[in-house]
């Protein structure tokens, strides 16, 4: 059995080594992958995985039985569609599923059609009439580019000046094509959580929660990122808060099967925990990064199994089982991250680190060269360790990243302290 990972993230490498340990050992093919996946998957090097037909023609010559997508942009491309045109099974949305991340405006016109909890929002083109709405409902607001923009493309405008500025950022080229249309949202007030689903658009089976970290800094401060670390499962989302967030995702699959879009992966809700219970923020087409580098350690159930499943719209026969203990994950990133960053920095301590119980390093932004691991990316490793509670997983993980160096990296010191105030030692 031959696996096609599209991707070379933390998150792809996550999958790969989730897939991996699958009982059908699949031989597995990863593009482009990186210096993590080199070690227990096939490097795929010049393979466009943003051309529908250049993957299509990929798996075709290369016997895939499976097509697994990990990033955003190839979804949108539909690169999804092209596979399935040939003949073989995929894991990942169509074009027209995955615009529920692929367009703001569209995410957010499903959520009024279907009566799905969220914030309000306007959707402007033009510099003048967004300034003019500026100023009618005031600061704060979140300020989104409607596209994709590698997770740069919100702001959290505390101020008039702010939300000015990031309007103006947007509309003026930033962000190029993602930013041609620019959301205005009202901000939500409470803690913030992901819920991720498995769905083959008719069944949805939810993950585990988890709670990420995107400012660059300590204490929530700093330019959003991709994200800085992460845990789960989330004590503030009790079993009823929990019920509801899993409901809303299924009236989302539904909603979607009602406009005509049957909706088969990953769907990913950006959740916020108000005073009048769940809402939406937004939704994601696939595995959240870094996410997925503490959900996937966390679950029992093959994974090769269910994505299967979802290819051939059997989910139904699928029963989900997690483990119950806590996950915690560090990024450890290049100095100037989410700026402007070096690479082809050498690392070490990879190995030491995983030595530790219950570690395990993702690789998000690396690479070997002559034989050597260096850094390759903003995000470059996801320091993820598992444990009974929250307290001895946060020191593990902690104790990982010590062991390991390379030239101008950081991480933010504070992740998962919010588990522990929350009253999970």
């Amino acid at each position: 059995m031959r696996i096609l990972v599209l991707g070379g993230g933390g998150r792809e490498h996550a999958i790969v080594h989730k897939l991996a340990q699958s009982p059908m050992a699949p031989e597995i093919l990863v593009a482009p992958g990186n210096g993590g996946t080199a070690s227990i998957a096939v490097n795929v090097s010049g393979l466009r995985i943003e051309s529908p037909g250049d993957v299509a023609a990929f798996a075709l010559d290369n016997a895939i039985d499976l097509v697994v997508i990990g990033p955003e942009g190839p979804l949108v491309a539909g690169v999804a569609d092209a596979v399935e045109a040939v003949g073989i099974r995929v894991f990942g949305p169509s074009a027209s599923a995955a615009r529920m991340e692929g367009s703001k405006e569209f995410a957010k016109d499903v959520m009024r059609r279907h009566g799905l909890p969220a914030g309000a929002s306007e959707a402007f083109t033009e510099v003048a009439p967004a300034l003019a709405y500026l100023d009618r409902v005031g600061a704060p607001v979140v300020i989104k580019a409607d596209g994709l923009a590698a997770g740069k493309g919100v702001t959290v405008a505390v101020t008039a000046e702010e939300a000015e500025a990031a309007v103006r950022e947007c509309l003026d080229g930033r962000f190029g094509e993602a930013g041609a249309t620019v959301l205005i949202e009202e901000y939500l007030v409470g803690p913030e959580c992901s819920l991720l689903a498995f769905t083959d658009g008719v069944t949805v089976l939810p993950m585990v929660p988890a709670q990420d970290h995107k400012r660059a800094f300590d204490g929530d401060t700093g330019p959003n990122t991709g994200g800085m670390g992460v845990y789960s499962p989330v004590p503030v989302v009790d079993a009823a808060t929990l019920v509801e967030m899993e409901r809303l995702l299924e009236r989302t699959v539904e909603g979607l099967r009602s406009d005509g879009i049957l909706y088969r992966g990953v769907l990913y809700g950006g959740f916020i925990l108000t005073d009048q219970g769940p809402k939406l923020l937004e939704f994601n087409a696939r595995f959240g990064d870094p996410e997925t580098q503490v959900i996937l350690p966390r679950m029992e159930t093959d994974l090769l199994e269910v994505m299967f499943a979802v290819a051939e719209g059997r989910l139904a026969d699928v029963v989900l089982s997690w483990r119950e203990e806590r996950a915690v994950s560090v990024v450890i990133a290049s100095g100037g991250y989410p700026g402007d960053y070096g690479s082809g920095k050498r690392i070490t301590g990879v190995e030491a680190a995983e030595a530790l119980p219950g570690v395990t390093v993702y690789h998000a932004g690396t690479t070997r060269t002559d034989g050597e691991l260096v850094s390759a990316g903003g995000r470059v490793l996801n320091v993820t360790a598992i444990a009974p509670t929250f307290a001895t997983a946060r020191d593990r993980a902690y104790e990982a990243v010590r062991l390991i160096s390379f030239e101008g990296s950081f991480s933010r010191s504070d992740i998962a302290v919010r588990a522990l105030a929350d009253g999970e030692g």
